[in-house]
């Protein structure tokens, strides 16, 4: 896996968020301005951070979850979405709650409780 920069945002470093259907398009943008630079994510993208964001806030025992992108062909999908999809994993919740606290934490898996 290739090593990426990783920055971690609070609150306090989010400067605003805009939501917006831009003149002669049909879809959502969700502007994220932070301190350091802007960040704009379609439509797609935005509906897949809600899923993810649902899936974990509203189960009572889920704890992660991994979307990874794919291609989904006509045939596929379904009628006015987009060919390029961020579809859950085959990861395991502890594999995705490992890998990711590893990565943030250090190796502090073990302690996160809340």
């Amino acid at each position: 896996m290739e090593v990426k920069d990783v920055k971690v945002y609070a609150n306090s470093d989010v400067l605003r968020v805009v939501a917006l259907i831009p003149e002669g398009h049909s879809h959502i943008r969700l502007v994220l301005e932070f301190k350091d630079q802007i960040i704009v994510v379609q439509e797609a993208t935005a509906a897949a951070i809600v899923r993810a964001y649902v899936d974990i806030i509203t189960h009572p025992m889920r704890r992660a979850v991994e979307l990874v992108s794919m291609q989904a062909s006509k045939d596929v999908r379904k009628k006015g979405y987009a060919e390029h999809q961020l579809i859950e994993s085959a990861k395991s919740e502890y594999e995705v709650m490992h890998e990711w606290s590893e990565r943030l934490f250090k190796g502090v898996f073990h302690n996160l409780s809340s």
